[in-house]
């Protein structure tokens, strides 16, 4: 008979099914009830993995320890926990920087729920997802979708979006969550990246509750025994730490980047999917290719920049994380809902960066659409001193196009594009309109 690791009393219900599949994966002793690779067939329910003594309850198999971190990725707005767990008499190697090793067999879980709005809104379980350390030096991943009365937590097998219902005392909503398949996983738990996000100094770096008071995550990891080597006091002191979008004790600057290093870096580092930039914090800004660095995905805006000082308009970074259509929208995975807050911080950074003002794009009223009849078109800034260029045909306004000076009568079909201008001043992006006019 095959000794799990840990051995666990079933729950009856289970007991009653035939007990869960008896996995064993090559090479490494196998963890909980998972196999040793993700070529193995994965239990069907988060029950049968024995990660949790009590599914419904979702109290934890007493092998998982559970963790903080001190900035979280951002999915949608969902409230995280966090456990790790590495096999008996293995340990992990700590480096102060870059990816930590992990033993084979060592199993990562996060849950992830939501909430609906207001202080009594209803918690809504969402998903557990699975990391697990294989014997090869890989890791594979698995998701498992909470059933609506939370008794147990079902296999994702296809990556795929699910309206979900969110309740509370002021009604109902719905917002769309993305439930990743095991190929997902990969998307971001990459070799580039370390393939396991999230544990490392600059994110467990932080005082944590504990008997008597509270006490440095890293040193009590250590004094547990979990590293390789003892850490002292001094060692974990000047170590680096992620800071809180609203932690206004830290730099715009450090939260800034904060923010790029845990939503963006797994990708945007060098040998990653996107190594145009490098996102990762422990880099020094100077050398992240960042700040008025030609974005090779533009868009069609002039000049884009991965981040242009005091641009929010040319700043792609922010651009492509307030696109309207998803396809286009980072990061890749997990986009169904923009990060309000995580933008606000980013363009409160951007607009606080060194170099000369920028204008705002003019409006053109009304929004081009199909017209029965010729159409008066209005344009708009909000500087009484910024001057207006404009072109009827589609072509980019320069400071050599005519100047606008009221509104005009368009009685043929055409695409307006108007740019604003203003001595001392970097000029605004061009924005443009297409009026179809039926005559």
């Amino acid at each position: 008979m095959r000794t799990l690791v840990p051995l666990l009393v079933l729950a009856p219900a289970v007991l009653a099914a035939g007990g869960p599949p008896q996995l064993r994966g090559p090479g490494s002793r196998p963890a909980f009830n998972l196999p040793a690779d993700g070529k193995a067939a994965l239990p069907a329910l988060l029950s049968h993995t024995q990660l949790f003594a009590d599914v419904r309850n979702l109290s934890p198999n007493a092998a998982l320890v559970p963790y903080e971190v001190n900035l979280p990725f951002w999915t949608g707005g969902a409230s995280k926990r966090r456990w790790l767990a590495v096999p008996p008499g293995k340990r992990i190697h700590f480096a102060a920087a870059g990816a930590w090793g992990f033993p084979a067999g060592t199993v990562f879980v996060k849950h992830f729920e939501l909430s609906g709005d207001g202080p009594r809104g209803e918690k809504r379980r969402l998903e557990t997802r699975v990391l697990v350390r294989d014997a090869a030096g890989g890791v594979y991943g698995a998701s498992y979708r909470w059933r609506e009365d939370h008794s147990d937590a079902e296999l994702v097998k296809e990556g795929r979006v699910e309206p979900v219902v969110l309740k509370s005392a002021w009604g109902a909503r719905t917002q769309d969550w993305y439930f990743p398949g095991p190929k997902d996983c990969q998307t971001c738990h990459n070799a580039a990246a370390g393939l396991v996000l999230g544990v490392h100094p600059r994110q467990l770096n932080r005082e944590v509750p504990a008997t008597g008071g509270c006490v440095n995550q890293l040193l009590a990891w250590s004094r547990a025994g979990r590293f390789e080597t003892k850490l002292a006091s001094g060692d974990v002191r000047h170590l680096p730490r992620l800071a809180s979008p609203a932690d206004t004790g830290r730099s715009l600057e450090d939260r800034a980047r904060s923010y790029l290093d845990v939503n963006c870096a797994y990708c945007h580092r060098p040998g990653g999917a996107a190594a145009d930039f490098d996102a990762r914090y422990e880099t020094p800004l100077a050398k992240q290719a960042l700040l008025d660095a030609p974005a090779r995905i533009n868009l069609g805006i002039d000049r884009a920049r991965f981040i242009a000082p005091r641009d929010v308009w040319r700043s792609m970074v922010l651009v492509r994380m307030t696109m309207p259509e998803k396809s286009s929208r980072m990061p890749p995975l997990s986009n169904e809902v923009i990060d309000q807050e995580g933008i606000r911080l980013l363009r409160a950074w951007v607009c606080g960066l060194p170099g000369p003002a920028v204008l705002a794009p003019p409006t053109v009223e009304p929004r081009g659409a199909d017209f029965s009849k010729p159409v008066q078109v209005t344009l708009k800034h909000e500087d009484s001193q910024a001057v207006i260029r404009f072109t009827l045909d589609g072509g980019a306004p320069t400071e050599a196009s005519p100047a606008y000076a009221g509104p005009f009568l368009l009685k043929e079909s055409a695409t307006v594009r108007a740019r604003a201008y203003r001595a001392g001043f970097t000029p605004s992006v061009a924005v443009h309109e297409t009026f179809l006019i039926d005559n």
